[in-house]
């Protein structure tokens, strides 16, 4: 029971924070509105027109292929590192894990998602 209420003392103690922490920005940030702050920042570059660029869908694929792969490493090492004191069922769960990402990465060879043209 004492550790529930050391818990919950930190989520409202980590709450409180943010809220302070928030509230001290609002109070200490400037307030002045001009044209020059309200405008876009592209890397000292006054804009003039509008510009549209479109972007290949391919992109967001190789992003999104990248996450799960990025994803599937953060995963991967705490079970390394603690890989002699897992028994054998840990490791059949991680075989499954692996070959459902190669699963997924054969698929997305398959389907030519991974041409660099």
């Amino acid at each position: 029971m004492q550790e529930t209420g050391v818990l919950f003392s930190f989520i409202l103690f980590s709450f409180l924070f943010a809220v302070f922490m928030i509230f001290c920005s609002i109070i200490a940030s400037p307030k002045s509105n001009n044209n020059d702050k309200e405008s876009t920042y592209e890397c000292g570059l006054n804009i003039k027109e509008k510009f549209n660029c479109k972007f290949k869908i391919q992109f967001l694929i190789y992003a999104i292929l990248f996450l799960i792969f990025d994803v599937e490493t953060i995963f991967i090492f705490p079970f390394a590192i603690s890989y002699s004191f897992l028994g054998v069922f840990a490791f059949i769960e991680i075989s499954i894990f692996l070959a459902l990402l190669l699963l997924g990465l054969i698929y997305a060879i398959r389907t030519k998602m991974l041409r660099f043209r």
